[in-house]
């Protein structure tokens, strides 16, 4: 007598794709750009005063310096921005700040 033997069917069934394990987050969280400098980004050497306008949009309507953790430049760059945004206002080229209305 021949008795065939028979396997459980459970293996026939599609592999089930494994999701990858999130252990406490139900959502990912949103993960904004790099912020890539401007200077470096144009290959800009040094950062002259007399270019008022591209050092005038390192600045707030207000007349402030913006940060580097908003600007994105780096630390090199960031320095000679300052010291260019300091010289125009001191040769009257940028406003220290706007009056108020």
């Amino acid at each position: 007598m021949s008795e065939e033997i028979k396997t459980p069917a459970a293996n026939t069934a599609a592999p089930v794709a494994a999701r990858p394990a999130r252990p406490y987050m139900a959502k990912k969280r949103f993960e904004s750009r790099r912020k890539v400098c401007k200077v470096c980004a144009e290959k800009i050497e040094n950062v002259d005063y007399k270019n008022f306008q591209f050092v005038k949009s390192f600045t707030m309507e207000s007349g402030k310096i913006l940060s580097r953790r908003i600007t994105g430049t780096c630390a090199k760059h960031q320095r000679q921005i300052t010291k260019a945004i300091k010289r125009d206002r001191n040769l009257a080229i940028l406003p220290y700040s706007l009056p108020k209305k």
